[in-house]
């Protein structure tokens, strides 16, 4: 038995069963693995999937149960290197971040560099996506945290650390009629073309819902990943914005317009994904910290290990 057809075994079955993806994202052939998989069967004497010929349609009762022993083992085999790396140089190594536009772009830049003057030899890389994506960075271990509002949740493979809660602005340039209203409604939104966010992320179905509870119909002409997209687009004349107060910055959105829309939606909350089981260095638990300095050390080592106080220590 060999760790390469762990591997080999966990991709297939994050890839939705397709070998070929799997091979793909392992950069290698599809017959490798295919031969390595039927290997690692053979061995150890039972069908891991389920076969109609050549295809893989499913995942047999015993082989849910090797599945889960074998993501065990790589996660360990992983934080034994960890391990082993932290002991010869605590303060070097590398970092994934899976994070959005919006955080990368608003609340990240001021934490990398306090964490880069600390730690100039850990190598910090930043992966970007929609929520799913940063989510499944992290699952597939590619990336080390994930950083998001939505999606989160759907994943059981994570442990969930809210950082910080946030709201909606509506912008619009200069002189634009919806600055000019006495009060802020969903019904006064309503009437205008109205630019967000991409469906891809579920604070735009917030917002949709948050309409539909006053049985109103929003025109939403356009919807965007990233907030400075949206920005673009309203300057261009499209319609009003809807974007995250943190994506609002006076020094550089002078032209625009802002109107505070938190009577209007419910908050989100920010969260940071770890992958349950991993070895975390101490680079990475101050990273956790600077980012949310309410995550400290201890909280993470709470949550990881599966104790329900954690989230209650957190104080969102």
């Amino acid at each position: 038995m060999k760790l390469q057809q762990l591997r080999f075994l966990v991709e297939v079955a994050r890839s939705g069963l397709n070998v070929s993806q799997a091979a793909e994202h392992l950069h290698t052939s599809q017959p490798g693995v295919s031969k390595q998989v039927r290997m690692l069967e053979e061995e150890l004497g039972l069908d891991i999937f389920v076969r109609n010929g050549k295809r893989v349609v499913g995942i047999t009762e015993g082989g849910q149960r090797i599945l889960a022993i074998a993501e065990r083992v790589l996660i360990e085999t992983e934080n034994l290197r960890r391990a082993g790396r932290e002991a010869a140089n605590p303060a070097a190594g590398t970092l994934v971040v899976a994070t959005t536009h919006t955080q990368a772009r608003y609340r990240l830049p001021a934490v990398i560099a306090a964490f880069r003057a600390r730690y100039p030899q850990v190598n910090l890389r930043l992966h970007q996506g929609n929520p799913v994506q940063v989510a499944e960075e992290v699952v597939a271990g590619r990336a080390d945290l994930a950083i998001a509002t939505e999606a989160l949740d759907r994943f059981s493979d994570l442990v969930m650390l809210p950082c910080y809660e946030w709201n909606r602005v509506v912008v619009a340039p200069r002189g634009h009629p919806v600055l000019d209203l006495p009060s802020l409604s969903l019904e006064a939104l309503a009437t205008f073309p109205l630019l967000s966010y991409d469906t891809a992320f579920t604070g735009q179905n917030r917002i949709l819902q948050a309409f539909s509870q006053r049985n109103l119909s929003p025109d939403l002409v356009l919807t965007a990943l990233d907030a400075d997209v949206i920005k673009t687009y309203v300057r261009l004349g499209l319609g009003v914005g809807i974007i995250a107060g943190m994506a609002y910055q006076p020094e550089t959105d002078g032209d625009l317009g802002m109107i505070d829309a938190a009577h209007l939606f419910a908050h989100s909350t920010t969260r940071i994904g770890i992958r349950r089981g991993a070895y975390l260095r101490r680079y990475t638990l101050d990273f956790i910290e600077a980012f949310a300095p309410h995550l400290d050390a201890h909280t993470v080592e709470l949550a990881l290990r599966g104790h329900d106080e954690a989230d209650q220590d957190v104080g969102l």
